[in-house]
């Protein structure tokens, strides 16, 4: 696999270049997590950063590569948004087209 070497801004890991594996697209991942242990009665902590472009050429643009910034409140969790779910529901999708039971006729 491949690795580019990073660098990080921020956090613990200000001012250090890491090699990070590249994914199957040629990136770097979006986020890279940096566990710490427990030590001394310290409960153990996860520091975070994002992935966010280095800067862009002058002449045509072209991005310079990616670094890494330091999120102190941690990773945002999102929830996957599924294109048959409705835009304020749940992950859960509903019935596909035609009434609700609850809208639906008596038959009798």
């Amino acid at each position: 696999m491949r690795s580019e070497n990073t660098p990080f801004r921020g956090g613990p890991l200000d001012g250090r270049v890491l090699p990070i594996l590249l994914g199957p697209t040629g990136h770097p991942p979006k986020w890279y997590e940096v566990p710490v242990p427990a030590h001394d009665g310290r409960p153990p902590m996860l520091h975070a950063y994002r992935r966010e472009p280095a800067g862009h050429t002058k002449r045509l643009g072209i991005q310079r590569g990616w670094v890494y910034e330091y999120v102190p409140e941690g990773r945002e969790r999102r929830e996957l948004k599924w294109p048959w779910s409705k835009p304020g529901g749940g992950a859960g999708g509903g019935t596909r087209g035609g009434a609700r039971p609850t809208d639906a006729e008596p038959n009798g």
